[in-house]
């Protein structure tokens, strides 16, 4: 009986450049029913939900809704690989597809293998039009051990090749498929830059290139040929192979298959941060340029909720029409492949400033979302529709330099990294010295663990590879933004570490969920005034370092000048803040009849206009709580009883004014111009899923009697900077 192959998922595996295809193998049954190829097409933000489109008699088609039921929803997502369906919707809710509609008035039990089973009007008899082709949405659970339709998954890989001369880097290769337990090549005949710029994105970069041609050539020359069976008809904006078309079938020679043409060969480039200097720890020579667009709040490389530029604030984007071709430019753009996910609600945290885009839409090949069509109206979006994008990411193997010994669960343990000693490369541990948050979040992301929820200096509750009890690596600084450890500021080849290794080696824990604090830059600058204040009504303030230097000698009848404002602290996050020392540990301060949990929380700083400090103050962390949440969320956190202390997802803890501490003390600031600046958190006592948005900075005019705060602001220094050209 014939055989007749079919694409249908594609997934991808950088650390060996594959792409898994699954292919099905089928033949025509006893009774006759014929045998289709399913897939989930049209305007989705995931791979299991989408209109329903099928294979059939070489040409793909869509099934109308009339009729259509749950139970026909059942029956497609099982023969897709689901474990059942969630839902189906009529009226091309993801949009109208294309060529014929081969399905109408689909009757299923529900127990059927395959549509085609299902009774209908048959094959290509229909009367609908294609504003009635039906979608479903699948569950995104897998069947165990599913192999697509009864038949074995099939891969795809491009293969990196030597020459006699030099070896062809790994982005470059030939592509293979995997059918029938063999590897065959693909014929270049029908073969396009579209067809490549699909594959590339899949393994995680952004676009393909030239390559010559003469190496693979002479290769192909001294090579034995087996052909696969079918071409590949991409437009180049899909997010993954799946979505192509499938192409004419190549009728098999032997050695004569594709006379005219050769395997195919796909180059692909690497994004900026994963060029190959980067991964040797040489910095390429780019062109710096402020970004446009950026991902915050993601637990992975790759991943994050989608901000935008915007008159120099950065803003979010709101989810409405959001879907997985838009997703890929976002992710092309960053210097990343194809979107694997398009997330909308906020499923990375919400966001802070404007929206500044609404109903995006986007063909697919704009080099960056600003260029894609959109709706400056953004009324009626809040953040709680804030959209976010998943990334495929090249794996660069840097997960097989680092590892974690002797933790509870994979989540945790001694760092342990290979590293060169004696001419040779061995495992180790890390020095300790200076280890905190920043290097451990560095340790969490390289391993693909999410993010850090503790830092560990001293580890020898952890029963490490006694083989790597020697220390390895010392001196270590990171800023948190690195891919690897090694990209660090670190000690060269000479180890210093004078506490040594053993109990002292550095470990993590990680998490794939964090907090996120954000300060509301508005309410401080609506809350800004001065009050002079008596140094006798301030001792507990004066005993809590609260006040500036010159207090220590001051008079008691004498005043003192404080800067008062308000302070409200969200937690965007997507987990809970909760201090790090157990309530075991937290202080009891006497003078003010309360406990510290963090000995540090925030930092409340006036500088002059070149960054010099001419002022500060400090809060410590004496009451953490929900003071208020978002609709439907309920407080866990109250300080009063020696309560729990933290402040929970969609709730924000407010330090009134009036409150003791909640000041600087300027009493010796001369009248001039100035920054007021906020840090929450500044320590990283508190791992967090974004620091960036934990500094808030206003401009501040002082004459000598009053205080003009304004243009304030949540961001980096370089946020800051763009919010003033703007002024």
């Amino acid at each position: 009986m014939p055989k007749t192959h079919f694409i249908a998922v594609l997934y991808s595996r950088w650390s060996q450049f594959f792409v898994s295809l699954y292919l099905s193998l089928g033949a025509q049954s006893d009774s006759n029913q014929p045998v289709i190829q399913l897939r989930l097409a049209g305007e989705k933000k995931k791979h299991y939900e989408g209109r329903v489109e099928v294979f059939y008699n070489g040409e793909w088609g869509t099934v109308c809704d009339d009729d259509f039921s749950i139970y026909a929803a059942q029956v497609v997502c099982r023969e897709l690989g689901f474990t059942g369906a969630e839902s189906w919707l009529p009226s091309a809710k993801y949009g109208k597809g294309e060529g014929r509609i081969w399905l109408d008035n689909v009757h299923c039990t529900g127990s059927e293998k395959s549509l085609a089973h299902c009774e209908s009007n048959g094959f290509g008899v229909s009367d609908c039009k294609h504003s009635e082709d039906v979608s479903v949405v699948c569950s995104s659970k897998r069947i165990p051990g599913f192999k697509f339709i009864r038949n074995q998954v099939e891969e795809v890989r491009i293969r990196a090749t030597y020459s006699h001369r030099k070896r062809i880097p790994i982005t470059e290769g030939f592509l293979e498929v995997k059918d029938g337990g063999k590897w065959r090549q693909i014929c270049n005949e029908d073969w396009n830059q579209m067809n490549s710029r699909v594959i590339c994105g899949m393994q995680g970069f952004p676009g393909e290139k030239r390559f010559n041609t003469r190496p693979y050539k002479l290769l192909a020359s001294r090579r034995k040929k087996n052909y696969w069976g079918f071409s590949i008809n991409c437009t180049g904006n899909e997010a993954d192979l799946s979505d192509c078309k499938l192409g004419r079938e190549i009728e098999k020679k032997g050695n004569s298959t594709c006379g005219k043409g050769m395997p195919v060969v796909v180059s692909c480039v690497p994004g900026r941060v994963f060029a190959p200097s980067v991964s040797i720890g040489f910095r390429k020579a780019y062109r710096v340029e402020q970004p446009l667009v950026r991902l915050r709040g993601g637990a992975m490389i790759g991943e994050g909720r989608v901000e935008v530029l915007k008159n120099g604030e950065w803003g979010t984007v709101c989810d409405d029409n959001w879907n997985i071709r838009t997703a890929t430019v976002v992710c092309r753009e960053l210097g990343f492949g194809s979107a694997k996910e398009a997330l909308t609600g906020a499923r990375m945290g919400q966001g802070i400033g404007p929206v500044h885009m609404n109903e995006v839409e986007c063909s697919g090949f704009e080099k960056s979302l600003t260029e894609c069509y959109f709706n400056p109206n953004s009324l009626g979006c809040s953040h709680e529709e804030d959209a976010a994008v998943k990334c495929n990411v090249p794996a660069m193997g840097f997960h097989n330099r680092l590892r974690l010994s002797g933790g509870r669960n994979p989540y945790e343990g001694r760092v342990e990294v290979l590293g060169e000693r004696n001419g040779s490369l061995v495992w180790g541990t890390v020095c300790s010295d200076s280890w905190g948050t920043m290097e451990a979040m560095v340790v969490c992301r390289q391993l693909g663990l999410g993010f850090a929820s503790n830092a560990f200096q001293e580890t020898w509750y952890w029963q490490g590879d006694s083989s790597a009890d020697a220390v390895v690596m010392s001196g270590v600084r990171c800023s948190g933004t690195e891919l690897t450890l090694e990209q660090c500021l670190h000690h060269g080849k000479h180890v210093v570490c004078p506490k040594g290794g053993g109990r002292f080696a550095a470990g993590v824990s990680c998490t794939m969920t964090a907090p996120d604090l954000v300060l509301n830059a508005q309410v401080v600058e609506q809350t800004t005034y001065l009050e002079d204040r008596p140094m006798y009504a301030l001792q507990c303030a004066h005993e809590e370092r609260c006040l500036s230097g010159s207090a220590d000698k001051a008079d008691p009848s004498s005043y003192r000048r404080l800067l008062r404002f308000s302070s409200q602290i969200h937690n965007n996050g997507q987990s809970d803040f909760r201090p790090r020392a157990s309530p075991q540990s937290w202080v009891w301060h006497d003078c003010h009849r309360h406990y510290h949990s963090m000995e540090v929380f925030t930092h409340y700083d006036l500088m002059s206009l070149n960054g010099t400090k001419v002022a500060e103050g400090h809060k410590a962390s004496f009451c953490l709580e929900d003071t208020y949440c978002d609709e439907g969320i309920q407080k866990r956190y109250e300080c009063a009883n020696f309560g729990a202390q933290g402040i929970t997802v969609g709730c924000w803890d407010t330090y009134r004014h009036d409150i003791d501490c909640q000041w600087i003390d300027i009493t010796d600031v001369k009248p001039g111009d100035y920054i007021l600046q906020v840090v929450i958190n500044p320590n990283h006592e508190v791992a967090e899923s974004d620091y960036t948005n934990n500094i808030m900075k206003c401009r501040s005019r002082y004459d000598g009697h009053r205080m003009w705060t304004y243009n304030c602001h949540t961001g980096t220094e370089d946020d800051f900077r763009g919010s003033l050209l703007f002024m």
